[in-house]
């Protein structure tokens, strides 16, 4: 099955992929979260499914795309309704744009949250933005983080309250055999300096962010 798009209200980065509509030309299937429909059209793109309460979005909505509304009193975010409408369609390999910045960075820490709920729901959840985030278990195995030719920060943070890594290799700053804690931001603005970074966790759940050196 083909990957999963999710555009949720946040910023979308000004980068030139993702005004190209071929870009999302990939993906099976398109959900915007709420005012994620304004980026839907700036870009020119048709979603799927719009999910969401609409107190962000707050224009006519099309009357050919299926919308799922629900109510501003709700547990689940407008990205979270998203996320599960995409896993119970099918979807184990969904990304995740328009999730960072804004004015609401309540909702960065929410969006982070929802990669914790897809990874328990056995779905690869990623956020695409200025950066790209990721998750990462034991379960992984060794994980090769490619520059791709570029020069990257590599940011690794514990999200469960330690993380065994077994080691972290190809980067400026390495780590073997290393308890990393969730008090101690020591992963924090890394180099990949080979031509790919290689982590391994023996325990633990941690966010990797990827982000290119301006």
């Amino acid at each position: 099955m083909r990957k999963c798009a999710i555009i949720a209200g946040g910023d979308m980065p000004d980068k030139e992929q993702y005004k190209s509509c071929e870009y999302w030309e990939r993906f099976g299937c398109i959900i915007c979260a709420d005012s994620g429909y304004y980026t839907a059209q700036k870009i020119g793109i048709k979603p799927d499914i719009i999910t969401g309460d609409f107190d962000s979005f707050t224009e006519e909505l099309p009357t050919d795309t299926e919308v799922i509304a629900s109510i501003p009193e709700k547990d689940d975010t407008d990205t979270l309704m998203a996320v599960k409408k995409a896993i119970e369609l099918g979807y184990k390999d969904i990304e995740l744009y328009g999730a960072l910045g804004g004015s609401r960075f309540e909702h960065t820490i929410a969006n982070i949250q929802t990669m914790i709920y897809a990874l328990q729901q056995g779905c690869d959840l990623k956020i695409y933005g200025e950066s790209i985030l990721m998750v990462q278990t034991a379960d992984d195995g060794e994980v090769v983080y490619k520059s791709r030719g570029k020069s990257l920060y590599m940011s690794v943070f514990a999200l469960s309250e330690s993380v065994s890594i077994d080691y972290l290799r190809g980067v400026k700053y390495p780590l073997e055999d290393y308890l990393m804690v969730q008090s101690f931001p020591i992963g924090v603005s890394n180099e990949i300096t080979d031509e790919a970074a290689l982590l391994r966790i023996k325990q633990g759940l941690a966010l990797i962010i990827l982000t290119d050196k301006k």
